[in-house]
């Protein structure tokens, strides 16, 4: 099989990042945005003014508002939309999906309610599709300026893994591949959590030890978690754990890591939402991995913590007492591929 036409479902930062890679490595690209001026703007300017100001993208994307024109006929397609209208807008396609099509989830976030990841909602959907996951460090702006990047196609498909790997490498874009999609994608969602408490703590004025510290505990607390789930401890050392938690922990493009910055500030959660002007998935998955935590027994100091902070008004400090005496004594707490020790 050989991948000639691919089709982008949402024009936000990383999605259009994943556009041009793709476009430029030679493939029919077409990326589809919600909003029809958005369309306009792009397809006249080459640049997405919205979410990547400054950022000339490939002549040969081509933007769409109709999402049927997008997804008929294409051979692979990434879906990068928030959480929240995620199913919906795999609803949309459906009717225009080939049988056999390629779906990609790029999005880091978990449903509502029914606490779904992104590829299982499209394995709910569209069942006789081939579904994979995309995820890694891997901020948009860095991306679209050509800055090294590596990223992780994680898939129980070999071939989808190759087909992927060969539609998006690149001379500064490279893709590891992993058959562990529940571990890759749930890395992917859980350090959204963990960026807001690093936000919190770099506002705060924490030192270099503390954010050290607060790194290697977020990713047991990840590892922890995704284990009861299913997921295998060693691939939350991989980029889509260790790595993708380490960048949003210390980089400003974060927008989990500002809304972190902005709860340090003072300001309630929904004006730091409607000042930031994007989805900032962590907010949301906090709320989902609190309550399911619970319901599994599953310790987790930092996100019970921050969820206070957020949702009941605790002081900021809470944090840092939550860091330094709720979390066991512990410091490695899996062998490979099983847990050494975990929590009671």
């Amino acid at each position: 099989m050989s991948i000639k036409k691919v089709g982008v479902i949402g024009g936000g930062s990383f999605g259009t990042a994943i556009a041009n890679i793709i476009a430029r490595n030679g493939h029919q690209t077409q990326l589809w945005m919600r909003d029809p001026e958005q369309v306009e703007t792009l397809n006249q300017t080459r640049v997405n003014t919205l979410y990547l100001p400054g950022h000339e993208l490939h002549p040969s994307i081509v933007a769409e508002h109709d999402l049927g024109a997008v997804v008929s006929g294409v051979d692979m397609i990434f879906v990068a939309v928030p959480s929240g209208s995620f199913r919906a807008v795999v609803r949309q396609m459906k009717p225009f999906l080939q049988p056999d099509v390629i779906l990609i989830t790029a999005t880091k976030g978990i449903e509502a309610v029914t606490f779904r990841l992104m590829s299982q909602i499209l394995a709910d959907e569209v069942p006789a599709a081939r579904i994979g996951v995309l995820s890694g460090p891997n901020l948009a702006k860095e991306i679209v300026n050509h800055s090294p990047t590596g990223t992780v196609i994680a898939s129980n498909d070999s071939e989808l893994r190759h087909l992927v790997q060969e539609t998006l490498r690149s001379d500064t874009f490279r893709v590891y591949a992993n058959d562990d999609m529940l571990g890759v994608e749930l890395g992917g969602s859980l350090k959204n959590i963990y960026a807001i408490i690093a936000g919190l703590a770099d506002a705060m004025g924490m030192g270099h030890n503390t954010i050290a510290m607060l790194i290697t505990r977020s990713l047991t607390e990840m590892a922890r978690f995704g284990v009861r789930l299913g997921g295998d401890p060693m691939t939350f050392l991989g980029l889509s754990g260790v790595g993708d938690l380490i960048v949003t922990c210390t980089s400003p493009l974060s927008r989990n890591f500002r809304v972190g910055k902005a709860l340090a500030e003072g300001k309630d959660i929904d004006m730091i939402i409607t000042e930031l002007g994007q989805v900032a998935e962590g907010v949301n998955t906090l709320k989902q991995v609190r309550e399911k935590a619970a319901e599994l027994g599953v310790l987790m100091p930092l996100c019970s913590s921050l969820y206070e902070i957020v949702y009941n008004k605790a002081p900021i400090g809470h944090i840092i007492s939550s860091l330094m005496l709720a979390e066991t004594e512990l410091d490695v707490e899996f062998v490979v591929g099983k847990a050494k020790l975990l929590p009671v």
